[in-house]
């Protein structure tokens, strides 16, 4: 594959991998925006998993699989795992956007891999 470079002012606002994305045979990045007040689609991935790091907004994402649930304050700086098959939802309580960059592994194999799930909040 070819080195690829993307400045984050190309990213368009999204809720799943659709806007700034470069992906190598093993993995991928993509760049994340969840508008001021808006609350994601709940969903779980069928084979990736992803780290995930916040640039910048405020928020809480939502964790769950199987028994074990958790809501973390979200905020710039903050690091965290979706391991396979965890359910997530995220939404931003700020006046400011939510970013996040969010590393995939293996790379993102296409609109198939994330189905809806039910969440902890009603999507906005």
């Amino acid at each position: 594959m070819d080195f690829s470079a993307k400045q984050l002012s190309e990213a368009s606002v999204c809720i799943a991998p659709d806007g700034l994305k470069v992906e190598l045979q093993r993995g991928g990045m993509a760049c994340f925006e969840l508008a001021p007040e808006r609350v994601s689609v709940a969903v779980a991935h069928k084979t990736v998993e992803e780290i995930w790091l916040f640039l910048a907004g405020e928020g809480e994402m939502w964790r769950k699989q199987g028994e074990r649930e958790e809501t973390i304050a979200v905020k710039r700086g903050l690091c965290l795992t979706i391991p396979v098959g965890v359910s997530f939802q995220v939404r931003c309580l700020s006046g400011e956007p939510l970013v996040a960059v969010g590393v995939t592994m293996p790379h993102w194999p296409g609109d198939e891999e994330a189905y809806e799930v039910e969440g902890k909040w009603k999507p906005l």
